[in-house]
């Protein structure tokens, strides 16, 4: 069953990037650009839309991180983040100033 989004927007949440570094191990990361709402984002993986996904990667919109993202980030772990878990992903957005 597909969450609501509704639903899916209660389990937005703020996150250190020091406890985001598991899910990069395991490849699950992805990083949502800052000009999409990033429930949005995750109704479209939710139910699979293929056209919407490809579109936002192919735009840059999505990706997974980089070594210089995670090299940066590694060298401020407190760094924050908004995440959403659309299994087996967790989308990630980064906090503005």
């Amino acid at each position: 069953m597909i969450p609501t989004r509704e639903e899916m927007a209660l389990t937005v949440d703020e996150t250190e990037w020091g406890w985001l570094r598991a899910h990069l191990e395991r490849d699950g990361l992805i990083i949502v650009a800052q000009d999409l709402d990033l429930v949005d984002v995750g109704q479209q993986i939710a139910v699979d839309d293929t056209a919407a996904i490809s579109g936002w990667i192919a735009a840059g919109k999505l990706a997974k991180p980089s070594a210089e993202d995670i090299s940066s980030w590694d060298g401020v772990r407190e760094k924050r983040f908004l995440s959403l878990i659309v299994s087996p992903y967790v989308l990630i957005q980064e906090r503005r100033p």
